[in-house]
């Protein structure tokens, strides 16, 4: 049985950082991104412990020659590309959005839409000629449903799910599905950073159901899933996994 050849944006924090360990346990051979080296390079050594074969490619996702060399660099090393995972995200602190600035609305817009829309392009490049292939982008509840002070986060992950869903609809006809995983809030350090402060974040998991933060390895289980070939019938959906907050 061939092993999966995985490629993972924003892989050295966080969900990406977590995925890309699930992947490793998984038996997968992983070309991961970011834009911190030293991150990136820890991150080899931890996969390649668990004995997965690994690079690092230094990406920034919001530059088209860097996501397209990303890509050539995965099929060269190991001759196709099997799963993408878009994990590269930011988001700034949340308040009114008449006291949001463009460059707050562009820093998001870029990384989050910008560097969704150039992965998925270079993605799709490989996987619809191949014939196969699955992605899994990252959104959010904010992606569905708006809350106080969100304004331009929230439209970003509103465009991811709008992207995610035209891509699926344009690649199903070459066998490549292409989906989404929406998490609730979750225990990173972009959560801390966009709180600020404990009592913020109380404020935040006191809205769950499960009364809890999610943790990142609960969203990589998602991804596995949706890349696996349990699930050949998915495809242009968004996958909640938000402790019941949209409930």
């Amino acid at each position: 049985m061939k092993k999966q050849v995985v490629m993972i944006t924003g892989a050295v924090t966080g969900i990406g950082h977590a995925t890309a360990l699930a992947f490793g346990q998984d038996g997968a051979n992983l070309v991961v991104s970011g834009r911190n080296a030293e991150a990136g390079e820890a991150l080899v050594k931890e996969l390649r412990a668990l004995g997965a074969e690994a690079e690092f490619v230094l990406t920034d996702v919001t530059r088209e020659d860097d996501v397209r060399t990303l890509i050539e660099k995965t099929v060269k090393r190991f001759g196709r590309l099997d799963v993408a995972v878009n994990c590269a995200g930011t988001a700034e602190k949340p308040g009114p959005l008449v006291d949001q600035t463009l460059e707050n609305y562009t820093k998001t817009f870029d990384t989050n839409v910008l560097g969704t829309f150039l992965a998925l392009k270079h993605e799709l490049k490989v996987m619809i000629p191949q014939g196969s292939g699955s992605i899994i982008n990252m959104s959010s509840t904010l992606g569905q449903k708006a809350a106080l002070g969100t304004s331009i986060y929230a439209a970003t992950k509103h465009a991811v799910e709008g992207l995610t869903k035209t891509a699926a609809l344009e690649a199903a006809s070459a066998n490549v599905r292409v989906n989404a995983v929406a998490p609730g809030p979750i225990d990173t350090g972009l959560l801390d950073r966009v709180t600020g402060s404990a009592e913020k974040k109380a404020d935040m998991v006191a809205g769950v159901p499960l009364k809890r933060l999610g943790r990142p390895e609960e969203i990589a289980q998602m991804i596995l899933f949706l890349a696996s070939d349990k699930a050949p019938f998915i495809t242009g959906q968004i996958f909640g996994v938000d402790g019941g907050k949209m409930a």
